[in-house]
């Protein structure tokens, strides 16, 4: 199965394990699964690195080289149908990199590992409890 990793369950993933739940865990360390990380993600992630709003265990291009090796990621691209869904979704979501992921979940027919219930209310299949 293919999954895509919510900004929080990576970080957590990495530095913080016991914050993630049981089917959220299982998916994330299952060797079966593709398991990806948006483009967009590692951008939301080297953003809030950049303005001291998010600390990791390692500095940013160590820890995500760790990271994505460590769970064997596959990078998401950002494509423009990926854009294009982001910009018809319904506004009930306000942050542009969950919207982002969401487009994308949409689009590649992907569940999202998130804690993130607002996710629910676009029709995703969401993966946590």
């Amino acid at each position: 199965m293919r999954v895509l990793l919510d900004s929080h369950t990576l970080i957590w993933a990495a530095d913080e394990v016991a914050r993630i739940p049981g089917a959220a865990l299982t998916a994330v360390r299952d060797a079966r699964n593709d398991r990806l990380v948006s483009a967009a993600t590692i951008w939301e992630i080297a953003i809030k690195v950049g303005k001291k709003r998010l600390p990791l265990s390692l500095p940013y291009r160590p820890w995500m080289d760790q990271v994505m090796a460590d769970l064997c990621l596959t990078l998401l691209p950002i494509t423009l149908d990926h854009a294009e869904r982001q910009s018809i979704l319904p506004n009930h979501h306000a942050d542009p990199f969950d919207r982002l992921l969401i487009a994308q979940a949409l689009v590649e027919g992907v569940p999202v590992v998130s804690g993130d219930v607002t996710f629910d209310a676009y029709g995703v299949t969401r993966i946590w409890d």
